[in-house]
């Protein structure tokens, strides 16, 4: 028997709620980011990391931008859960995301040793600057795998097919920041911000666009049940 469409499923309210603060989230973050730039020491965007931003007299602020990105990654992991469906990949991206988000937030109570201009590598100077150094780099890598397996999922489980092009693009950059962040750490630590930088663009755009698709969905796409 030919097999037809089902009716499509309603994206509840809760999901879209914790898109859009999903998304005011990246805003909040970018603009904070912008801010403390601004002010003194007045670190280099290009040459050292955004880690730095939470040391000096303003660092207060970047470490709670930090508990403040946490919140934004849990919030579109909720937003993705929330559009059901079953899957490994799913689960598996879910988790990874909200791995990276948990990571993000405990840089807040260690804070990264700074380091010279010109230092090759990373290289912590003490416990503490040890150990953001560690989560920094779990909470990198665990977010950036996660939106790369979402990605995945997007693209082969016909779920949010709007959502596709923007995280297909953002994967690749984000993708495209973690091999430039390896060879800056190996032969161009001069380039070591803007590296990492170009891995935050990858994932908090990931992040708006899908969650952007997500709060403007009221219906999930059918799906087609298996043929009787």
């Amino acid at each position: 028997m030919r097999s037809t469409p089902a009716a499509p499923r309603r994206t509840g309210s809760t999901g879209r709620t914790a898109a859009r603060i999903a998304m005011a989230g990246v805003v909040v973050y970018v603009l904070v980011d912008v801010v403390l730039q601004l002010l003194p020491p007045h670190y280099s965007p290009i040459s050292e990391a955004e880690s730095n931003l939470a040391v000096g007299p303003y660092g207060w602020i970047m470490s709670l931008n930090f508990v403040g990105r946490m919140i934004t990654c849990l919030a579109a992991a909720a937003a993705l859960a929330a559009l059901g469906g079953r899957g490994v990949l799913r689960r598996i991206g879910i988790w990874l995301f909200v791995l990276g988000g948990l990571c993000s937030g405990i840089l807040a109570f260690f804070p990264t040793d700074i380091q010279e201009a010109g230092t090759p590598g990373l290289s912590p100077e003490s416990t503490v600057g040890a150990v953001h150094l560690a989560v920094a780099t779990i909470g990198f890598v665990a977010a950036l795998a996660g939106i790369c397996v979402l990605t995945v999922w997007l693209s082969i489980g016909r779920v949010l097919p709007r959502a596709r092009p923007v995280a297909l693009v953002f994967t690749g950059v984000g993708v495209a920041g973690l091999a430039f962040l390896v060879l800056t750490i190996a032969v161009l630590p001069g380039l070591l911000g803007l590296a990492e930088r170009v891995c935050l663009l990858g994932i908090l755009g990931w992040v708006f666009g899908v969650c952007r698709v997500i709060a403007a969905t009221r219906t999930a796409q059918p799906t087609r049940p298996p043929a009787q």
